[in-house]
């Protein structure tokens, strides 16, 4: 079992994860509304990866005969002013669940809790990836600026990014 101060901040990371997809399935529904089919994908596939993460804290927590406690998820923005806009959000939004898995670090650690702490570290790889990725669209935004093919273009090239479902057990290396 884990330590019932790392079962407790877990459920909270697994309600911020169930919180990240809803923002995210909430971003993919006002661009498909914007008539921005890739846009809207692209968020679609984070909402799917988000629920896997919270998937893949539950089942360790099961694996670990700990308890899950399901929390409500809170309401989430339903519109953004403009693209850029939705990205800086999803990058602010990236680093905050970064420094909650950072947190979950440091606490495995106090405790000396190492199975903890490897499992832990996916997800830290896993957040840098999603912060470059966040970073890299805002990157791209800003240097399409107002230009309408550029936008239509990166909407072309988002509608191409597929879903590839996580191995959300707990019995693998991490190197999903």
């Amino acid at each position: 079992m884990v330590s019932r101060k790392l079962e407790s901040a877990i459920n909270d990371q697994i309600n911020a994860e169930l919180w990240s997809a809803y923002l995210y399935l909430s971003m993919s529904a006002h661009f498909a509304n914007k008539g921005l089919p890739g846009f809207a994908n692209w968020f679609k596939v984070q909402f799917h990866e988000e629920q896997d993460h919270a998937l893949k804290f539950m089942n360790y927590l099961i694996s670990k005969g700990n308890k899950i406690e399901l929390q409500p998820i809170k309401e989430v923005d339903t519109s953004w002013n403009s693209l850029l806009k939705a990205f800086e959000v999803t990058l602010h939004h990236e680093r905050v669940v970064t420094s909650l898995i950072n947190e979950l670090v440091s606490i495995a650690r106090s405790e000396n809790d190492y199975a903890s702490e490897n499992m832990l570290q996916w997800f830290v790889s896993e957040q840098v990836e999603e912060e470059e990725t966040a970073q890299s669209m805002i990157d791209a935004l800003k240097l399409i600026g107002d230009n309408g093919f550029g936008v239509y273009t990166m909407d072309k090239e988002l509608g191409q990014r597929k879903y590839t479902p996580l191995n959300t057990s707990t019995t693998t290396s991490g190197s999903e």
